[in-house]
C-alpha cells in the first residue's frame, strides 16, 4: 500500500474515533415528552377546523403556548364534543381544552386546573323576533346569587312554551334542564348546527356561550343576542383544562396559565381571536 493511501486509511479511522468520543462525550438531548390535547375543532373562535383541515383559534394557539411553558411538544387533535371527555376518561389523549367549563358535575368524573378563561352564556334570537324584548331587560345574571336565580326565573316566564335550541352534553344543556322545566329543548351536536336551524325558524331560540353569537355574526349571521349574559351556578366556574382523575398535570396547567395570564399571553391571545379580554380573573 502506497503512504498516501496508508495516510488516507489512518485519517479515515482517526475521524471515526473521535466522532465516536464526541458522541460519547456529549450525547444527544432526549427529545420533549409529547402532551396530546383534545379539542372540539368546532366552536369558533375557541377552537375550529380551517379549510385546510388545520385546527386553530383561541385555545389552539394558548395550548401551544402552556405546552411551551410546561417544556412538552403538543399535539392538539379534534375529537366530537360528546365523545371528548369519555375518550379523555379512557385514556385517548392527556388534556382536554374544548370550551370546557369547570362544573361540579363534571369534576366528579374529571379533575380540572386554574380557569383560563370566562365566556357568560347568552340566548341567541333571530331579528324581530317578540323575545328580544320579552326577555328581562338586565345586562348580567350571577346564577351563584338569589337576584341572578331572579332572573333566570323571569326569563324562564318569557321562554314558557318555547322551543330552544342548546348544543347536547354542554353546561348550557344543564343550566336548560335545570332552570327552564316548561321549554321543549331541542338537542344539536355544534352550535353551527344549532344556529342554522334557529335561522331557518325551526327553533325559537338558542343558548350558547356569548363568543359564540358574536362569532357567528362576525361570519355574517344575523341572529342577535337577547336578555341577560348568565354566569356562576350551574353554569360553574370558567372555562379550564379537564384531565383525568388524580393525575398531577392538573397542577402543572394551572401554573401555565398563571405564568401565561401574569405576563398578559392570555389577554393578547383572547384579544386577538375574540376582541375583548375573557381571561379569568
Amino acid at each position: 500500500m502506497s503512504r498516501l493511501a496508508l495516510f488516507a486509511t489512518a485519517t479515515a479511522v482517526a475521524a471515526t474515533i473521535a466522532a465516536g468520543a464526541a458522541s460519547f462525550a456529549s450525547p444527544q438531548p432526549e427529545p420533549a415528552p409529547v402532551l396530546r390535547i383534545a379539542t372540539e375543532g368546532a366552536f369558533a373562535p375557541w377552537n375550529a377546523t380551517a379549510a385546510d383541515g388545520k385546527l386553530v383559534g383561541f385555545e389552539i394557539d394558548l395550548a401551544n403556548d402552556l405546552c411551551r411553558r410546561m417544556q412538552v411538544r403538543c399535539n392538539v387533535v379534534a375529537q366530537d364534543w360528546t365523545g371528548i371527555l369519555p375518550g379523555l376518561q379512557q385514556g385517548q389523549y392527556d388534556a382536554v381544552m374544548a370550551g370546557v367549563t369547570a362544573t361540579a358535575e363534571r369534576a366528579a368524573v374529571v379533575d380540572f386546573s386554574a380557569a383560563y378563561a370566562a365566556d357568560p352564556a347568552v340566548f341567541a334570537v333571530r331579528p324581530g323576533s317578540e323575545l328580544a324584548s320579552a326577555l328581562p331587560d338586565v345586562e348580567r345574571a350571577d346564577l351563584s346569587t338569589a337576584a341572578g336565580q331572579r332572573v333566570a326565573s323571569s326569563a324562564a316566564r318569557a321562554l314558557d312554551g318555547k322551543v330552544i335550541a342548546v348544543q347536547a352534553s354542554t353546561n348550557h344543556a344543564h343550566m336548560m334542564e335545570a332552570l327552564f322545566p316548561r321549554v321543549r329543548l331541542r338537542f344539536y351536536e355544534t352550535v353551527d348546527a344549532a344556529a342554522l336551524d334557529l335561522s331557518a325558524g325551526r327553533v325559537d331560540a338558542m343558548l350558547t356561550a356569548r363568543t359564540s353569537v358574536e362569532a357567528l355574526r362576525a361570519a355574517g349571521g344575523s341572529l342577535i343576542p337577547a336578555g341577560p349574559a348568565f354566569s356562576g351556578g350551574v353554569l360553574g366556574g370558567g372555562v379550564a383544562v379537564a384531565v383525568r382523575k388524580g393525575d398531577q398535570l392538573s397542577a402543572r396547567f394551572t401554573q401555565a396559565i398563571a405564568s401565561a395570564a401574569e405576563d398578559g399571553t392570555t389577554a393578547r391571545l383572547s384579544g386577538r381571536w375574540f376582541g375583548t379580554d375573557l381571561s379569568a380573573r
